[in-house]
């Protein structure tokens, strides 16, 4: 199983984070993309490192065009010698529009042409096929020899999909290479009976099988040595539940597990600016009802039994003493050594 690990904040810290996150033994470093670029991130990150694998999680696509960013990508991919994959995410509508200044509309069927155009773009650069791409939202129909920066000698960048719904899970299915359920607001009961019968489904369209894919390890799981060190976390968590819950993209997963009127007091509550009572509304029973718990010594075990679709996860194990140290490297090893069959249950095809 690959495990990866986050680094962030200013481009002048990216280096030293990427470096010593590639010492530590870490498969994958990734990105978010909240107060800075995750392109540039990323670009700073593969200077600065050799192996470790490098993925934006997530870039939003639909501020950018589809040309922009597998320019972008193309450029990352080479810079970085064949080890970057490009994460996308859609954003909600408001940010969208009134962030970005940006358009908005149904995002799955634009996701999938978004990334459809990409496929396109890099074909044309890299085989010479020529531009025939029309579609409803984006067209490439031109490319001229001033403008192709020409073949590399490296796969064309991976393609990575955050969801939340059903739509764009079968987007990913369908034309992504990483599937990366949202973490913010995830549970295994909501992955398994929406995200990955929808993932199923794209595969299916497009006639390809869970081989094709790579799939994130999600669903809330509170990880701890022993049980106090879980309820201080569970309790740590609920900041993050009442800011994703207090938004209605996300209150399929709520409702899922009968929290409907949880979602919409929180949404009300963040319309009013109220946050620390947001914080107070969400209890420790909501986190552990959307939660799995575990120690860090059955981990790898739990990882393998019950994530078997999963081939790769993160790992936030504290490494402050030498001691930490010592017990997340031992930790690390034990979940890469978890070799899952990528295939969810009852889901094969």
């Amino acid at each position: 199983m690959k495990v990866i690990t986050g680094v962030g904040g200013w481009p002048a810290e990216i280096g030293e984070q990427a470096r010593a996150a590639e010492a530590q033994g870490f498969d994958t470093i990734t990105c978010g993309e909240l107060s800075h670029d995750s392109m540039l991130t990323m670009t700073v990150a593969a200077t600065a490192t050799e192996r470790v694998g490098l993925q934006t999680s997530v870039t939003i696509a639909f501020p950018r065009s589809p040309m922009v960013l597998a320019m972008e990508a193309w450029d990352i991919q080479h810079l970085s010698k064949g080890r970057f994959v490009l994460g996308l995410g859609s954003q909600v509508k408001g940010h969208n529009e009134r962030r970005f200044g940006g358009t908005w509309s149904p995002p799955a069927p634009r996701m999938r042409e978004y990334i459809r155009m990409m496929h396109e773009v890099w074909d044309s650069w890299q085989d010479g096929k020529r531009p025939e791409f029309l579609g409803r939202h984006y067209t490439y129909t031109l490319m001229t020899p001033n403008f192709n920066p020409g073949p590399i000698d490296f796969p064309r960048p991976q393609v990575g999909l955050a969801m939340v719904g059903p739509g764009m899970a079968r987007v990913a299915g369908d034309v992504a290479d990483v599937v990366m359920p949202h973490g913010g607001i995830m549970s295994d009961k909501y992955m398994r009976e929406v995200l990955l019968p929808a993932v199923r489904e794209g595969l299916v369209r497009s006639g390809r099988n869970w081989s094709d894919l790579e799939i994130a390890e999600s669903g809330y799981l509170v990880v701890g040595d022993d049980d106090s060190e879980i309820e201080r976390k569970i309790d740590g968590m609920r900041r993050a539940l009442s800011f994703y819950g207090s938004t209605r993209t996300y209150h399929k997963v709520l409702a899922l597990h009968g929290l409907e009127d949880l979602g919409m007091k929180l949404h009300a509550l963040s319309l009013q600016g109220k946050w620390q009572e947001m914080h107070d509304t969400v209890k420790p029973d909501h986190i552990l009802e959307l939660a799995d718990t575990c120690t860090w010594d059955q981990l790898s075990e739990f990882l393998a039994t019950r994530r078997e679709y999963a081939t790769r996860t993160g790992l936030g194990i504290r490494r402050e003493t030498a001691g930490q140290q010592e017990r997340a490297n031992e930790v690390l090893k034990r979940v890469q050594a978890v070799d899952n069959p990528g295939v969810p249950r009852g889901l094969e095809i």
